[in-house]
């Protein structure tokens, strides 16, 4: 499935690009490309065709996060399905990747096995079914019973499986362990096979890389082609500890390397700290693949109960205005009427905004642009909040520098979506601002054109560095914290800028919102490719 795709592996560490890309060549990718920081595979990304991006974490530069992000705010990139690999253990951090639009998460230490399977769950088309056996394949409970790890001491000791040509290595290693796990023991390459082929599959393998027939590298690269056996951790014991031995065996998933004169003591406790890691790993990999899915089956239910929303408001908004034409209804009931009709079709932009705003965070939102009536949509707005603010007495005005009898310029952008980004920041600003004081909407004649927001009051010095992040707030009663947030990704969703500016001095809080101008309204000797916003 793999044979016509384009793989980008980004992570610092060079040996690790050349492990991954040697097992995604393995596996068919028609092409692998490399980038050791998240900068440098954005600039790939931007220039050659990628199908799939696999990421290490952490990284300098630009980190595994800050390129999910960057990827998915870009129109361009953002369908690129994403696997993220971690060490990670922090769960906020994880369900922060999960929101912001990863694919797919694979915990380190990893294997071939395990790597094709988040990538068949990634890209495949049935990824629903792949799921499912992925999570019967990589329970937290290890392989040998739901209650492995719950109740740890009814459960059977780890299987420990030990190869070597030699009969006094064999049975060396065979007491060194017998006293805490089940030892399986084989003195051949194809009798390690015949152990993973059968019901008793073992927990770590131990496997000398020099035999006779069937050297250790070869057993078990022909482990790795078992659906089984493809992530059991591998200990290769060998004499040869080259850097090119290194590569061979971490290409096979080795965990580990050890040599023939390792003291017994130092060897048992190796084995004894990997195994309960292994045990740790397969726990943590199972809880992020629950997060996982239940972050697709919370998506399926939004967008479930948003289709239902939609139709029960439509219809309610239909049937009002059939009642409001309706020449025999009295005057008062019409006024009324028209209220009702006016609050369920704002209920109705507000749930079709929700699931907008799901697809911009997801990545999934695709901008069709036309010609906005900029001036329009914010004269319609300030009315509104003129009339939602009279308790409090405010002065909503809207001006711009376009002389009398010239035409307003347009954006190109998108309606639904300038609607909901300068109604949260008029709004707003309303709340923030004192009592009988003002609040200046401008429209600026710019390429791009440039709308401000500007009303008496400062931002919390607490708040000024974070003011565009999901869920900050400060003294305000019931604030949720993403108005602000929201309108950082609608302006960013329709190719503009947002920015914030709060003065102590002039007691002001600006907020400045460029967007693209449509081409045709663009004002004389002012060239297209002018920037107010950089």
């Amino acid at each position: 499935m793999f044979d016509r795709l384009h793989a980008l592996i980004v992570d610092d560490q060079d040996l690790m690009r050349s492990v991954t890309a040697s097992q995604l060549r393995a596996m068919g990718f028609a092409k692998v490309l490399s980038a050791k920081n998240g900068a440098d595979a954005l600039k790939l990304m931007r220039a050659q065709r990628v199908d799939a991006l696999l990421s290490d974490w952490n990284m300098p530069v630009m980190n595994g996060v800050e390129l999910l992000r960057a990827v998915r705010a870009d129109n361009s990139l953002a369908h690129i399905p994403i696997l993220m690999i971690t060490s990670e253990t922090e769960r906020g951090r994880i369900q922060d990747v999960i929101t912001s639009g990863v694919n797919g998460l694979l915990v380190k230490p990893y294997n071939a096995g395990l790597l094709r399977d988040r990538l068949e769950r990634m890209l495949s088309p049935n990824a629903r079914d792949a799921s499912k056996t992925l999570v019967q394949r990589s329970p937290d409970t290890g392989p040998h019973g739901d209650d492995q790890l719950d109740s740890p001491t009814q459960a059977p000791p780890a299987r420990v499986l030990v190869v070597d040509d030699n009969a006094t290595s064999l049975s060396v290693l065979d007491r060194l362990f017998r006293d805490d796990y089940e030892v399986l023991t084989a003195n051949r390459g194809a009798a390690a096979l015949a152990h993973c082929r059968g019901s008793q599959m073992p927990d770590l393998i131990l496997i000398d890389v020099q035999m006779p027939e069937m050297d250790g590298f070869e057993a078990v690269r022909q482990m790795r082609e078992l659906p089984l056996a493809a992530d059991i951790p591998v200990i290769f014991v060998t004499a040869d500890t080259s850097d090119e031995a290194r590569r061979k065996g971490m290409e096979l998933g080795a965990v580990d390397f050890v040599t023939k004169n390792t003291p017994p003591r130092e060897l048992r406790q190796r084995v004894r700290n990997f195994l309960r890691f292994v045990e740790l790993r397969k726990q943590l990999q199972s809880e992020y693949d629950t997060m996982m899915e239940n972050a697709r089956l919370r998506e399926e239910v939004e967008n479930m109960t948003r289709h239902d929303l939609k139709g029960s408001l439509s219809g309610i908004v239909g049937m009002v205005d059939e009642l409001v034409a309706d020449d025999a209804m009295p005057t008062q009931f019409q006024a009324k009427l028209s209220l009702v009709r006016d609050t369920a079709a704002h209920a109705l932009t507000a749930v079709n905004m929700s699931g907008e705003m799901y697809k911009i965070e997801t990545g999934r939102f695709k901008l069709v642009p036309k010609p906005v009536q900029v001036g329009e949509l914010l004269h319609r707005l300030a009315e509104s909040a003129r009339a939602a603010f009279t308790h409090k007495e405010l002065g909503v005005v809207v001006d711009t520098d376009v002389p009398v009898g010239q035409p307003i310029p347009c954006a190109e952008a998108d309606e639904a979506l300038c609607h909901s980004l300068f109604s949260n920041l008029i709004k707003n600003a309303c709340e923030a601002a004192p009592a009988r004081s003002k609040v200046l909407v401008t429209l600026k004649d710019e390429t791009p054109l440039r709308i401000t927001v500007e009303n008496k009051g400062t931002v919390p010095l607490e708040i000024r560095q974070t003011f565009f992040d999901k869920f900050v707030t400060h003294g305000k009663d019931g604030g949720s914290g993403v108005g602000t947030y929201s309108a950082r990704m609608l302006a960013n969703a329709q190719g503009g800028k947002i920015k914030m500016s709060t003065s102590d001095q002039a007691n002001l809080t600006t907020l400045t919102v460029w967007l693209p101008r449509q081409p045709d309204s663009r004002p004389p000797d002012v060239p297209a490719t002018a920037s107010a916003a950089d």
